[in-house]
């Protein structure tokens, strides 16, 4: 069974960071693509960054580019989310997703088969 482990969340500053990781462990697991979505009160899920395997090319969302960085440990099946310049409208819970099927398709939550429980993100005005 795959599990996906978030940790790193917290309370911060506007304009502070924080660095989210997601460890993927279970049986022998090498996703195509990890990624990280997150979700505030009221509102849908909605996408945030990607990374894939092989080549870790990238995808952010237009509201995180340039102020959010993906990254991942492939030997240690790690993804991380460096978030710099933090502003109150990211705050939400962030959530670590995976697929191990080779798509075009990223910014779906549909997109993605094993999910993480989640990690708050507050940041403060």
């Amino acid at each position: 069974q795959v599990q996906l482990v978030e940790s790193g969340g917290g309370l911060v500053q506007a304009g502070g960071s924080l660095r989210l990781s997601c460890a993927a462990s279970g049986r022998t697991f090498s996703p195509y693509r990890m990624g990280w979505f997150r979700q505030a009160p009221g509102k849908q899920r909605e996408f945030v960054a990607a990374i894939t395997r092989i080549g870790g090319v990238t995808h952010y969302a237009g509201s995180v580019k340039g102020r959010f960085t993906i990254s991942r440990d492939n030997a240690k099946n790690t993804v991380y989310l460096q978030m710099n310049s933090l502003k109150p409208e990211d705050t939400a819970i962030y959530y670590c997703a995976a697929s191990d099927i080779a798509t075009k398709q990223f910014m779906g939550s549909s997109d993605y088969y094993y999910w993480g429980q989640g990690t708050q993100v507050t940041v403060a005005s």
